[in-house]
């Protein structure tokens, strides 16, 4: 069988993620049942990061260890990726040890030179242009909570990063319409969205953006590794706080949405975050089981046990 890698969200077709779905209902009720569930027994994850994370190690981590594997944590400080070591050749080496990888790093095409070297499937646990696993978790949240997302509209409120390209393939994939509202000079690069993806419309106004909208989701002003831009953009981004004015114009059952971490009374509202319609530490949980459900079928393909 071909390596199979999940660098973006468009990797994988309809089909495939109908199946990662129904894998991560299973793998979550099972869990929730203390049932076990070992289908990577003996089986190793390698988790690279070159950026700092809480949610992506602990819910990979947890997760390889649930499937009844080991998972291996690796940093820029401890390998020789940090001291130079080409990509190429980490890979090579890498690959050879394990049966996946994870890699959580800066620009997308570091992830796809590993790729192209590695002997076994590869996981974007986040990059500068791409969150595909994060995404792939807040789908199977809306699902869980409402059903089918196709035919539904998601509001996007914030900059243009890699949370809102990875909801744009995600709108390609499962037929549903994102609305997006940028400040200016935060907007969509055309080149990190296919030319055919009609599946979006841009909004100057962040509260027209969330009006009739299924599902409310922003995301921090200042991304990891843009702290120096705090000021000019918390200036830039006045007035695209998530608050309960502009949840109102959404749909009256519509969910909010935030990948964590959050800071109240920026992005987000605390009203907002913490009140009836978010459904952000659900969302956090998720990324447990569809990464379990992901690691299980780039590793072994569609099983039915």
């Amino acid at each position: 069988m071909a390596i199979k890698h999940y660098l973006q969200f468009s990797d994988f077709s309809l089909d495939e993620y109908e199946y990662v779905i129904e894998r991560s209902r299973l793998i979550k009720r099972k869990f929730k049942n203390y049932e076990p569930h070992y289908t990577l027994l003996d089986r190793t994850l390698v988790m690279v990061f070159e950026k700092n994370s809480t949610r992506t190690r602990l819910s990979f981590e947890a997760g390889m260890h649930q499937l009844g594997g080991a998972a291996i944590y690796l940093n820029t400080r401890d390998s020789q990726l940090g001291r130079g070591e080409p990509v190429e050749d980490a890979a090579q080496v890498m690959s050879r040890m394990c049966d996946v990888i994870m890699i959580r790093t800066f620009g997308q095409d570091i992830i796809e030179r590993f790729a192209t070297h590695s002997r076994v499937p590869v996981i974007n646990g986040l990059t500068n242009e791409q969150h595909p696993c994060q995404v792939l978790a807040d789908v199977f949240t809306y699902i869980e909570h409402r059903g089918s997302i196709a035919g539904k509209k998601v509001a996007w409120i914030g900059d243009a990063n890699n949370m809102l390209y990875s909801w744009l393939q995600a709108a390609q994939v499962f037929g549903f319409h994102v609305n997006v509202s940028t400040p200016k000079g935060y907007d969509i690069d055309p080149g990190q969205v296919a030319a055919d993806n009609q599946r979006y419309t841009f909004f100057a106004n962040p509260s027209d953006a969330c009006e009739g909208a299924d599902l409310v989701t922003t995301d921090v002003w200042t991304s990891m590794g843009y702290e120096d831009e705090n000021t000019a953009r918390l200036k830039a981004f006045d007035g695209w706080i998530v608050d309960q004015a502009k949840m109102q114009r959404a749909q009256p059952d519509a969910l909010f949405m935030h990948c964590l971490p959050a800071h109240r009374g920026e992005e987000v509202a605390a009203e907002v975050i913490d009140g009836p319609q978010s459904v952000v530490w659900d969302e956090a949980e998720n990324r447990l089981h569809v990464q379990k459900a992901l690691l299980e079928y780039l590793v072994l393909g569609k099983v039915d046990q």
